[in-house]
């Protein structure tokens, strides 16, 4: 897929931290509990860390007691795309930055959770940066 904002490996590593440049660029994951957006409660948007482009609101954030910040849902659907994941030994639907290609997280559908849309968007702290909204 051509992304709008397209960078070579070795840009991306010199615009990105190691820890960065494993998740986003080489589908990581941060270890769960670790990540500084896990229990934010700060209303505002989280964009991708390497793209700056705006991809969940945080009024679609909740508590899935995952280790990870969880979304029920993007911005929009035109700001992450969905690739068939089957490493690990199970099928699983990472999600990219529709803007980079940048590996975000993995989402998943059927948990029971009580969103509207019973999807659970497991997403890597690292992956983003929350832009609070203006007092």
């Amino acid at each position: 897929m051509a992304y709008k904002v397209h960078r070579s490996d070795e840009e991306w590593r010199e615009l990105l931290t190691p820890e960065e440049y494993d998740v986003l660029r080489r589908a990581g994951t941060e270890r769960p509990y670790t990540g500084e957006y896990t229990d934010t409660k700060t209303t505002g948007v989280y964009r991708c860390r390497a793209c700056s482009a705006e991809l969940f609101r945080s009024d679609t954030k909740f508590d899935s007691h995952c280790g990870w910040p969880s979304f029920y849902a993007p911005l929009a659907e035109d700001r992450v795309e969905y690739i068939e994941d089957l490493s690990m030994g199970m099928r699983r639907v990472e999600v990219r930055c529709a803007t980079c290609g940048s590996h975000l997280g993995h989402v998943f559908e059927g948990e029971g959770f009580p969103t509207p849309t019973d999807q659970r968007y497991c997403i890597n702290s690292i992956a983003m940066t929350l832009e609070p909204d203006e007092a």
